[in-house]
């Protein structure tokens, strides 16, 4: 059985994530009440919504690629999956991230990875559960950024000096940092 359902999230890997997709593997592998949840989005659940999503997602991102890194690891009805992968926003407008949206052909890269683990039932995918790097991944894409720093104007460490016994274990050196 564990062979059968990595064989299946592979397949699922390589034709829903990978590029070119083939949007029939929704309909093939995916339960009729599929869940597929990533933080950076919304959770979807059924056929329609996860096609409706990875089409707009591809529209927006054409060069939109994932892919396997390492070996998949089964266990009863689960397996799970680690990999890489990302794109150019060079479509239209996508506001389905759920820390902003981004205009048409924003031209923003974004590259990284995750792990998920999905549920097999009966030969098909009953559920997606993923957890990625979406920091890395909204801060490429511009969604969100890093705080400005006092000390990288120049300005010396943010609330000023430590002072000579913040850190008072023994024999650690003494003096501000």
């Amino acid at each position: 059985m564990s062979e059968e359902n990595k064989n299946v999230v592979g397949r699922w890997f390589k034709e829903f994530w990978g590029n070119p997709w083939n949007p029939r593997i929704i309909n093939e592998l995916a339960t009729a009440d599929i869940v597929v949840h990533y933080p950076m989005h919304e959770p979807k659940r059924g056929r329609a919504a996860v096609m409706k999503f990875m089409t707009e997602f591809r529209e927006a991102f054409p060069d939109l690629n994932f892919w396997g890194v390492g070996d998949l690891i089964a266990e009863g009805d689960l397996v799970v999956g680690r990999w890489e992968g990302g794109g150019t926003h060079t479509g239209p407008a996508f506001s389905d991230f759920r820390l902003g949206s981004l205009p048409a052909a924003s031209g923003r890269k974004m590259t990284f990875a995750g792990t998920t683990v999905l549920r097999v039932q009966d030969g098909r995918i009953a559920e997606e559960l993923g957890q990625e790097d979406a920091i890395t991944a909204m801060l490429q894409l511009g969604l969100i950024r890093l705080p400005e720093r006092e000390h990288e104007r120049g300005a010396g460490r943010p609330g000023g000096e430590l002072p000579a016994s913040w850190n008072n274990r023994p024999g650690y050196p003494e003096g501000p940092r």
